[in-house]
């Protein structure tokens, strides 16, 4: 595991070590460089597989191939002895070894040999070639630029900045579409001339020429004949063997645990093939409401887990500046919560499994079943639905608690306008930014220079692919190849690697997928049963407590803390508006959601997040500020005046 960073060009050997400077956080454990007359490569190693030579860059037998990777590979026991009765010498122990030995077979196709996560490169000196690619859900990040005479790629976009290559400008229809999907889609980052490879691909750099190619894609259209049983069966060992591969490592591994079925049974398969209580790593908040922390513990008792938690308090408002400085771009309030445990369990350990990918992979959110709920709303004429009944439900109060009874209804009453993978679409924006709302929120000249943009599109282009037919694989298919290597896994890359962790996901294994994308839909989504299949599995490792519990979800009471102890600090912050002050955002809109969200009537948690994190993204990037100022700033405004 660790930061990597390539660049071509005149002033290549300073600019990759500032790149790689840049990138401390995810290899403080070692450094390596190889530089030549076209291209300098640089890694930062956090060890964790052949603590001792498996220093990177790795050159090939005769030092014609030079290969940095950030990553894992679980099926390189398998693969190094293969390649070894080739004919094959390894110059290490590292995993990472066998992709320079593969690709001398396989060229290109070398990534269909891979089972991990991964992203590399490798420098082909005989072909003059850069070979960049992302592992199948793209639990590695990976960006790169090309203009003013070079190509430089990095596991981060802060790297490519450090070259010194581009300037920092803003991205308007990343930031335009960011603030409806609360991720960036395909190849967008939120700085202009920084692009990310998309999971599932490669990139050829090759006479100042990019080819770009997808390797993997899923596929719904077969289903398994078995009946529930034998799929439950199934699905249980192939986790349980997914778990074990994802134990590969020569230093101690955690868990992390909320009080979920997802990471509830992948520690719990981990407990259950260790001969040493696994160390667990559990956050949580006062408010009753929000708090997992006394199911993680049913979970922790059952098999005599070492148990780490932390009770988080609103202080830590002060913790979003390095949030956004990891993430380089806004942080979702979820990215607290991974950044905060992955902080505790970076004191005792240096990997970390958890469950991502469950929710995704299972149909475990609302919004699932909520498009039957909707279906059925809509059997209710529309003058009825808008003209009578919204009018009441617009009168519910709003709580400002989590999934509150205002924000159900308000969600089931937009949904009901739209149909279809419009209707799922919207669905990711409702309670964000929509269409309309953004054209409030930019000002005339900035809409005038995005032209017409719909973020639907992004959305719209896998739910009407041919790849799914049932409505609920159609939204799965959607979210494998959006919401999951563009938000879920980026944020918990940026997060544990922001305190030198490494964290793996067994529920994102591209084969777990696989063989999930062939369950039939019913055993996903069983009536209202959210999860059904996986929860099935899951009542063989946890407490019924948990396994009977209603998705809770890993929050903060943000929406509360947003009207009482940070109230004061948010309209101090917005009455300095970055984003106004350049002619980007209309400050009466701005004043308006913070006066109705403050006053109760309308709970605005989400906006009002997202744009206090770009105002502090854009002093970052844009103003030259450091974690510490930015620190300081927050405590400035939060007490002035006190």
């Amino acid at each position: 595991m660790c930061g990597i960073a390539g660049i071509t060009g005149t002033d290549r050997e300073n600019a990759v070590k500032r790149m790689t400077d840049s990138l401390l956080h995810r290899g403080p454990d070692d450094c390596g460089y190889h530089i030549d007359n076209e291209i300098a490569l640089g890694q930062r190693r956090l060890s964790i597989i052949d603590l001792v030579s498996g220093k990177q860059p790795i050159p090939n037998e005769d030092r014609t191939l030079y290969l940095v990777c950030n990553g894992e590979i679980y099926n390189s026991p398998k693969l190094r002895l293969q390649l070894e009765q080739q004919g094959h010498q390894f110059k290490t122990n590292t995993d990472v070894e066998v992709i320079l030995h593969l690709y001398e077979e396989y060229d290109v196709n070398c990534v269909k040999h891979l089972r991990g996560m991964f992203a590399f490169a490798i420098w082909d000196i005989k072909k003059r070639r850069l070979f960049l690619a992302r592992d199948h859900l793209g639990q590695k990040p990976l960006f790169f630029c090309s203009g003013n005479g070079a190509f430089s790629f990095a596991s981060e976009a802060k790297a490519i900045l450090a070259s010194n290559i581009i300037e920092p400008k803003i991205d308007l229809e990343g930031l335009w579409h960011y603030l409806s999907l609360r991720f960036m889609p395909e190849q967008y980052s939120l700085f202009s001339g920084i692009q990310k490879l998309p999971a599932a691909h490669y990139l050829l750099y090759e006479n100042q020429k990019l080819t770009m190619q997808r390797y993997w894609d899923i596929d719904f259209s077969s289903k398994l004949a078995g009946d529930e049983m034998e799929i439950v069966s199934e699905l249980d060992s192939l986790l349980s063997n997914t778990v074990k591969e994802h134990l590969l490592s020569d230093v101690r591994v955690g868990a992390f645990l909320s009080g979920g079925i997802d990471s509830g049974t992948i520690a719990s398969m981990m407990a259950s093939v260790s001969n040493q209580p696994i160390p667990r790593f559990s956050i949580g908040t006062k408010e009753r409401e929000f708090n997992e922390l006394p199911y993680a513990e049913l979970v922790a008792q059952k098999y005599g887990m070492e148990s780490y938690t932390k009770v988080v308090e609103p202080d830590l408002i002060n913790t979003i500046p390095s949030l956004i400085y990891h993430m380089d771009e806004p942080a979702d309030p979820f990215a607290l919560g991974v950044y905060l445990v992955s902080k505790l369990a970076s004191k005792h350990v240096k990997v970390a499994l958890g469950g991502d990918g469950g929710d995704e992979n299972f149909a475990g959110y609302d919004r699932y079943s909520g498009q039957k709920l909707v279906d059925y709303y809509c059997l209710i004429p529309k003058w009825l639905r808008e003209g009578v009944i919204q009018q009441v439900t617009n009168k519910i109060p709003e709580t400002f608690g989590y999934k509150s009874m205002a924000q159900k209804i308000a969600w089931v009453n937009e949904m009901s306008r739209y149909s279809g993978g419009g209707r799922y679409a919207r669905s990711l924006g409702v309670l964000r930014f929509t269409h309309d709302t953004k054209l409030e929120l930019f000002t005339s000249s900035t809409l005038a220079e995005l032209k017409e943009q719909d973020s639907s599109e992004k959305i719209l282009c896998f739910f009407d692919s041919e790849n799914a037919e049932d409505i609920v694989d159609k939204m799965l298919y959607t979210d494998l190849m959006t919401r999951i290597p563009d938000h879920l896994l980026m944020i918990g890359d940026r997060m544990t690697m922001a305190h030198s962790l490494e964290s793996r996901s067994p529920l994102i294994d591209f084969k777990v997928v696989e063989f999930a994308a062939k369950i039939p839909p019913h055993l996903k989504l069983k009536r209202s049963k959210l999860k059904y299949i996986l929860r099935e599995v899951s009542k063989r490792y946890l407490p019924r407590e948990i396994t009977s519990l209603k998705k809770q979800g890993f929050r903060f009471p943000l929406g509360i803390w947003f009207r009482t102890d940070l109230k004061d600090f948010l309209l101090r912050i917005f009455s300095q508006s970055r984003f106004v002050e350049n002619g980007i955002f209309n400050q009466c809109y701005i004043d308006r959601i913070l006066d109705e969200h403050i006053s109760g009537k309308v709970d605005h948690n989400y906006r009002i997040w997202v744009l206090l994190n770009l105002e502090i993204w854009y002093r970052l990037y844009f103003e030259g500020e450091t974690i510490e100022t930015m620190q300081n700033l927050v405590k400035e405004l939060r007490y002035q005046g006190s």
